[in-house]
């Protein structure tokens, strides 16, 4: 356990499944109260009645606008301070962009960017206040060149990338710590309909990583100096190169 993050107070958004729960895990393993945010309620229950005390349910929609609003004022009720924030969650488009459809790409683009700026946006004032705090976003790699594949969600990763770049300048004068950290393909709900044996070969051919990975690259960020920022890590599966 790192005892710079004991008993601090963490937020991970998308925190039911996946990379957010691997995340909750490193969290409360490092001595965070973590506030579990998912808009899947039954999920957070039973997640937060297994991990005890430090595990707070946060029940928000980050598609609803209301919900999204709220998120960070609810919190601060319930906990009174945010130390760290975690924007993990996010979806997914690939393959031609005429295939998509507009409500699709509109809901892609509301989770992946307008959300994540609305929840930073909010949390803001409390962590400049303070003079502390760590902002960081689950970006990808497709954030960092122009995956044809999936134009829809390499612009939204792209987006985000500049932004967090010009927040985090924005944040130097405060001691507030913004940073992103962007993977390769992950196991995740994105690949549930992947035949299990594909995903084991996947593995291990080294083409597929596990959430675990990025909490790892998240826990090393969040551990530095105050006055060292880990602006961006790309971890990726090693034959990545080779998909």
């Amino acid at each position: 356990m790192s005892e710079k993050l004991n008993g601090k107070v963490a937020v991970v958004t998308g925190a039911a499944s996946g990379i957010g729960l691997a995340a909750t895990e490193m969290l409360l393993r490092n001595g965070c109260t973590v506030v579990m945010t998912d808009r899947n309620e039954a999920a957070l229950a039973e997640l937060t009645a297994k991990y005890g005390d430090k595990a707070v349910a946060q029940v928000t929609d980050l598609l609803d606008p209301q919900s999204c609003d709220a998120m960070v004022p609810e919190i601060l009720a319930k906990t009174g301070q945010i130390d760290i924030l975690y924007c993990n969650a996010g979806s997914y488009i690939g393959g031609d962009l005429w295939e998509s459809d507009p409500a699709t790409i509109d809901r892609m683009l509301n989770l992946n960017v307008n959300a994540v700026m609305k929840n930073i946006h909010a949390v803001l004032p409390h962590m400049m206040e303070r003079k502390t705090g760590d902002i960081v976003v689950t970006n990808s790699i497709a954030g960092h060149y122009p995956a044809y594949w999936e134009p829809v969600y390499s612009a939204s990763k792209w987006a985000i990338t500049s932004f967090m770049q010009g927040v985090r300048r924005q944040m130097i004068p405060y001691g507030v710590r913004v940073a992103q950290v962007s993977p390769g393909p992950v196991v995740s709900a994105l690949l549930a309909d992947w035949p299990e044996e594909n995903l084991r070969k996947a593995k291990e051919a080294g083409a597929l990583m596990d959430p675990e990975e990025v909490a790892d690259a998240l826990e090393y960020m969040l551990t530095r100096k105050r006055q060292v920022t880990v602006r961006d890590v790309i971890v990726m599966p090693s034959a990545f190169e080779r998909m």
